[in-house]
């Protein structure tokens, strides 16, 4: 016995029912008992009445599944990432490839409740090869990616009598990425970017591609043959190339859940989060590689690319953790010129740690951030926002060769970016100009 037939007749049973409106199912009880009364009392009239209103909702179904399937949907986003606090406007286009207009229709996306209320909108119909365009704006005050979709369409008859639904698959993702910050062209330690020091004087005494000599290897461009060094090894010879050395960043993010105050959009850890994106970038923009390391034991991410440090610190999430260290990525950046770091509340413990991992070539600077004044505590008077073991913190990390900057809610990091260079002017004894000023013409002279 074939149960293919079967199978699908369930399946129209299936549908139909659950497609039928209230208004639907009063019909076809209406018709049902009119068809049963004029069958009893032999009264032809009545049959016909009955017949016409089991009629209704069978074709209202029939005109409602025949549509619903010819409708295609594309979805666009302008633009797919934003910053934080900033809107994003979705495009939807839908399609009628049907030969007949479609029935109305309720559009309805998913969006998450974090970017605001689901939108919905109403058709009235589309003509055959037809297409409706309809946009909405979503906004986000919390980093991370939000998925959209997929579309719901409902359909219905123009009489309200049977409803279906019909979900697309296809979904988009927006993310909502922390928040950048122009930061001014500062020096901050002794190597600003593009090639280490090391470089420019190993090409300033053997040229930029002749800076010492190997021996020869199989597929080696004989161009390359040092024939006085060959001469003197006895032996075939070649000039080694000097790679380019890059100045490299470690930027460390304290992203442990208890070294931070706050919450919402307003956090010390959100704050952290877009000054740690905005240093990045700045430095990436200045030929610096960088790499970007939480201190809790997971190894540092390289940030190659302005895309790759907002997708990175989009999904980054607090992390329940108590110690904070520096020794993985030290290990891993041996060659680092600048290690960047932005602190909650740190221990002793934390702090001596990071005052022993920094490695001696390298310039440290800890945005030491008070988290108090995150929370709404008022500062001490002296210092502003600091406990003693803040203090004590920050005195450690000054000892191993850290230079502290505190940051305090409602500070703006460009200022504080600032600051740190006026600090590093001061320790190594520079002194900055004062802007030029020229001289009145009553002050010139012949």
């Amino acid at each position: 016995m074939n149960t293919r037939p079967q199978s699908l007749l369930r399946t129209t049973a299936r549908t139909f029912s659950a497609g039928l409106t209230t208004r639907g199912r009063a019909f076809l009880s209406a018709g049902l008992a009119s068809a049963a009364c004029a069958i009893l009392l032999g009264y032809g009239p009545l049959l016909r009445v009955a017949i016409l209103l089991i009629a209704l909702p069978l074709a209202a179904a029939a005109i409602t599944s025949t549509s619903r399937y010819r409708i295609a949907c594309r979805r666009s986003l302008e633009p797919a990432r934003v910053p934080v606090g900033s809107p994003a406007r979705v495009h939807l286009r839908l399609e009628n490839a049907a030969r007949l207009p479609s029935t109305p229709l309720l559009v309805e996306d998913q969006v998450p409740y974090t970017l605001g209320s689901r939108p919905r909108f109403i058709l009235r119909r589309i003509e055959p090869g037809g297409s409706r365009r309809v946009a909405y704006r979503v906004r986000s005050d919390s980093r991370g990616r939000y998925p959209l979709g997929p579309l719901t369409l409902r359909s219905a008859d123009p009489l309200g009598l049977f409803e279906l639904t019909r979900s697309f698959s296809a979904q988009h993702t927006l993310t909502v990425a922390p928040k950048v910050e122009a930061l001014p062209a500062i020096t901050l330690g002794t190597v600003w970017a593009g090639h280490g020091d090391g470089h420019a004087a190993h090409a300033a005494a053997a040229g930029e591609d002749d800076v010492g000599v190997r021996e020869y290897r199989y597929g080696d461009e004989l161009r390359r043959i040092h024939w006085r060094a060959t001469a003197h090894h006895g032996e075939m010879m070649v000039r080694r190339e000097e790679q380019t050395w890059h100045s490299r960043c470690t930027i460390l993010l304290d992203s442990r859940s208890g070294a931070h105050r706050g919450t919402g959009p307003t956090a010390s850890l959100e704050w952290a989060v877009s000054a740690a994106a905005s240093s990045a970038i700045h430095l990436l923009q200045n030929g610096y590689t960088v790499h970007l390391t939480t201190g809790t034991g997971s190894p540092p991410v390289l940030t190659d690319s302005e895309d790759a440090v907002l997708d990175t610190l989009a999904v980054l999430r607090p992390i329940h953790a108590v110690a904070l260290s520096l020794t993985q990525a030290a290990a891993d950046d041996v060659g680092d010129s600048l290690i960047i770091a932005f602190l909650g509340t740190l221990s002793g413990t934390d702090a001596t740690d990071l005052a022993r991992a920094k490695p001696a070539t390298a310039s440290a600077f800890a945005f030491l951030m008070d988290t108090p004044t995150w929370a709404g505590t008022p500062a001490v008077p002296v210092p502003p926002g600091f406990d003693d073991d803040q203090l004590h913190a920050g005195a450690l990390l000054e000892a191993g060769g850290w230079q502290v900057v505190t940051a305090r809610a409602g500070d703006r990091f460009p200022e504080l970016w600032r600051a740190a260079s006026r600090h590093t002017a001061s320790r190594l004894g520079v002194l900055e100009a004062p802007p030029f000023e020229p001289a009145s013409p009553l002050e010139s002279r012949p």
